[in-house]
């Protein structure tokens, strides 16, 4: 095994990391990331299983971190097993959860275990999960953790400034971008700032109204920001009606038109609402067709490098819309 600081180096000159996503980027091939939620318990068989069902079809898989809250499997612990199964991880790094001591000490341990792509993220708050008495840390914010990172790579300083002796985690950076989020008019000026950061790449949020979006890239391409980042258009498919409508009125940030909750409902007309079973499947095959269609769509969008297929819990998605979209030899 090579060194630590070996490891925290860049692989070749002219690259941050020498992750694949970081070459598939730079080299501008269209970028397909997924993302796989590790178990709520410590059941290596369910993760495997999800790494199966990614790899092959992703550049890249995120890890979430305790997403929505809940305490789950380490992003970082779940992350080394997709390298060892030949998966390439974005860990995810909420500031929910660390202090910026624990968060760096992090970094440079997963860095150590060759892990080279990073997502920093604020994270759903707490009140959401199943510690909702559990107390925030934030010690740092998302535009605050990527500077960090972003320094700890290429000035080998900490935080504090002191040097890290060997160098620091050669880390591709990642951020995320809401663009529906209040107040819209401020969202490419946001992103803007995390560009200014130190962000490689960005991932949105789920975007289903595709003309709100082309007016957000319209204004993204405007201010530049398209040469300067790597912009990966948040997508997903909608498993039912019931989940379109709850992303719609509960979830900040993503709005579900008007068509497309006709779409899904036209897909169960006539199916007795009795048949659950074929209800659902008329729903998932009518939204992974409409996930297709929309990754049609945002490839032919000035600015957008890639798709982030958000399959939330439903892995098994990511191979027929890849295949579907005509990515899968990209």
């Amino acid at each position: 095994m090579t060194t630590s600081s070996a490891q925290a180096k860049p692989v070749e000159d002219g690259f941050k990391s020498g992750s694949n996503l970081e070459r598939v980027l730079a080299e501008g091939r269209f970028a397909v990331t997924g993302e796989l939620g590790p178990p709520k318990g410590m059941n290596m068989d369910l993760v495997r299983k999800k790494i199966g069902l990614l790899k092959g079809y992703v550049d890249a898989a995120n890890v979430t971190d305790n997403q929505t809250g809940i305490v789950r499997l380490s992003s970082i612990a779940t992350g080394i097993t997709c390298l060892q199964e030949g998966l390439e991880p974005v860990i995810q790094m909420t500031c929910r959860d660390r202090n910026r001591l624990a968060i760096q000490s992090d970094l440079m341990g997963a860095a150590v275990h060759g892990i080279k792509n990073v997502l920093c993220l604020s994270g759903d708050h707490q009140s959401f999960g199943n510690h909702p008495g559990a107390k925030n840390v934030h010690d740092l914010d998302s535009m605050q953790l990527i500077r960090m990172v972003q320094e700890m790579r290429d000035e080998n300083k900490f935080q504090s400034g002191d040097e890290i002796k060997g160098g620091g985690p050669a880390l591709f950076i990642g951020g995320a971008a809401s663009p529906f989020s209040s107040p819209v008019d401020m969202r490419p000026f946001r992103l803007a700032k995390k560009v200014a950061a130190g962000a490689d790449f960005i991932q949105t949020q789920m975007i289903f109204d595709m003309e709100r979006f082309k007016k957000y890239m319209k204004k993204v391409v405007e201010l530049g920001l398209h040469e300067k980042v790597s912009i990966l258009a948040g997508l997903g498919p909608l498993k039912s009606t019931p989940m379109a409508r709850f992303l719609h009125e509960k979830v900040p940030g993503i709005e579900v038109p008007d068509h497309l909750l006709e779409r899904m409902d036209a897909a169960v007309k006539g199916i007795d609402e009795n048949d659950k079973d074929a209800r659902q499947d008329a729903w998932r095959a009518e939204g992974i067709k409409l996930c297709i269609e929309q990754i049609q769509e945002v490839r032919e969008i000035e600015g957008v490098a890639g798709v982030h297929i958000m399959a939330i819990e439903w892995e098994a998605a990511i191979k027929p819309i890849v295949e579907g979209a005509g990515l899968l030899d990209r």
